[in-house]
């Protein structure tokens, strides 16, 4: 899988389509880069663009715009609602895939170093990748913005990280660094500027100063008003959105327009927002209002509505969601992504893989699936009205390790991908040799924890499939008999990989640890399975 970076550029101009868009193409033409989504707002004067690719190609990607920005953009005549201070204000990088924060922290400081070098632009680093704690917010780099900018680069304090500590007019300053994946969301007020900006200063961790902080911990946040839409907005950045979610930054914000008898009129999200940002949402309204929803989209489909995310402009999860845009390899190269028929035939070709692993998967996913089936064919009918609940507690461990197990059937047929990367290592000097060794070892110890997931998940659904034997719907008694089959052969032919696996390990205490597991487990699958079978056996007569 390759290494993947996100580059999310912030450039000051919104409103002139020539530049927006010539910035755009400089993107898209760069080798390696793939341009996501250019988010572009009038009354901020400021455009977004979010692009991906190998670290050394979103480096590139994003010098190749600031080199366009340059010719085009004076900040001597910028105005907008956005705090800014450069015309390429603010670049950071971002981890998504296969890539630690460390190399985003090289990439931004490869990027700075070139920009100023090329530029002759002042450059300061932020977030994971500050010199001086001082540094670390944006907003501590931006104070005073562009217009404080040619007396603060006369103190010593303020001397750029990289570049001149000389007032670049057309220009300014630009503000890089490395960070998590930062979330701009903003809510929509009926209101002032004025009470979205007191909302705000309530809401942000910073709040109105040291004595007065605010109660979102990782959130920025200010007031503005879009004279576009002819509202305000509580406009926040959320730092970290598994600190401080989604939903509670608009659940907190509608709180306090309340108390101040304002109407919260929907949300936007600026940008790409992570899956798991909006399904941790969907999980929070689904337990406030205790709904039952399984299907990914249709809980996509709830938070939409519930934050009101279309309420300025159509937000279509396919061009909005980074995984959605970005999948983990090509589609049609995925196992799972083939039709039933085809990947039969792969598995009878004269190859490796797939094997006996993606096989065992699939079964114990199917497996997974049925019961999953039994569940939604015994809840929501008048007969088993009285099992409504006790459905809605079953199936979703069901749903949810269908898909797990679906997933493992790609993942195990690239479980030795680090084993043989491993085998091609050079060995021309002992510590070569060591090293090549110590890789080995670990693309082997990965390729047995593929297997004994499938046995540790398996494993965790024999007390829901015994309650579903008892309760289910008995029409579906065959369908549970297959399931029960179904994940103990998976589970059987997990046994079988792992041993297998575990033989060229040289590490004896890891050996007999996960041997033990694994053969706990497989006993453990058929006296469940068992279990299942005479449950069901006992109701049919």
């Amino acid at each position: 899988m390759p290494q993947l970076v996100e580059c999310v550029p912030n450039f000051s101009e919104g409103n002139n389509q020539e530049v927006i868009e010539a910035i755009s193409k400089a993107i898209a033409q760069t080798l390696g880069c793939v341009l996501l989504d250019v988010d572009s707002g009038p009354s901020t004067n400021r455009t977004v663009y979010t692009f991906v690719g190998r670290p050394e190609d979103v480096v590139e990607g994003a010098l190749n715009a600031a080199r366009v920005a340059a010719q085009l953009i004076d900040m001597s005549r910028h105005k907008g609602e956005h705090p800014r201070m450069g015309a390429l204000d603010v670049c950071p990088f971002i981890p998504v895939r296969d890539v630690t924060m460390d190399e985003c922290v090289l990439c931004a400081e490869a990027f700075g170093q070139r920009l100023a070098e090329e530029l002759g632009v002042p450059v300061y680093l932020y977030g994971e990748a500050a010199r001086m704690a001082t540094r670390r917010t944006l907003p501590a780099i931006r104070v005073g913005e562009y217009e404080a900018l040619p007396e603060k680069l006369k103190q010593a304090e303020w001397a750029p990280d990289f570049g001149p500590s000389t007032f670049v007019p057309s220009w300014g300053a630009t503000v890089t660094g490395a960070r998590k994946f930062l979330i701009a969301f903003n809510i929509n007020l009926l209101s002032t500027k004025e009470q979205a900006h007191r909302i705000a200063l309530n809401l942000r961790e910073q709040g109105r100063g040291k004595d007065q902080p605010g109660r979102l911990k990782k959130v920025q946040g200010i007031g503005w008003y879009l004279d576009e839409k002819n509202l305000a907005q509580v406009s926040t950045n959320l730092l970290d959105f598994e600190v401080t979610a989604l939903h509670t930054v608009y659940e907190e914000t509608c709180r306090e327009a309340q108390e101040l008898n304002l109407p919260v009129v929907g949300s936007q999200l600026v940008g790409l927002v992570p899956l798991k940002a909006i399904l941790d949402a969907a999980a929070f309204y689904c337990e406030k209002e205790n709904l039952f929803i399984l299907e990914e989209e249709h809980r996509i489909r709830l938070v939409v509505n519930r934050l009101g995310l279309d309420s300025l402009s159509p937000f279509n999860p396919k061009e909005r969601i980074i995984e959605y845009l970005v999948p983990e390899g090509q589609p049609e190269q995925r196992l799972v992504n083939k039709s039933l028929g085809t990947f039969i035939l792969e598995v009878g070709a004269r190859s490796a893989a797939p094997g006996g692993g993606s096989v065992a998967a699939a079964v114990a996913a199917m497996g997974a699936a049925l019961a999953s089936m039994v569940g939604l064919m015994t809840y929501g009918r008048r007969q088993f009205e009285h099992l409504d609940a006790e459905m809605r507690r079953l199936i979703p461990p069901f749903h949810a390790a269908s898909a797990k197990l679906t997933a493992l059937v790609d993942t195990d047929a690239q479980a030795f991908a680090g084993y043989l990367e491993a085998l091609k290592l050079p060995m021309n000097i002992p510590e070569q040799r060591d090293r090549r060794i110590a890789a080995m070892q670990d693309g082997l110890k990965q390729a047995v924890a593929v297997p004994l997931s499938l046995a540790e998940t398996v494993a965790s659904l024999w007390p829901p499939l015994q309650k579903l034997a008892l309760c289910g719907n008995l029409a579906c008694r065959s369908d549970l008999q297959v399931a029960a089959k179904a994940l103990e052969t998976g589970v059987f032919g997990a046994y079988f990989n792992v041993l297998t696996n575990l033989k060229d390990i040289t590490d004896d205490s890891f050996k007999d640890q996960v041997r033990q597991r694994v053969s706990s487990l497989l006993q453990d699958a058929q006296k469940q399975a068992s279990v299942v079978l005479d449950l069901l056996e006992a109701r049919q007569k």
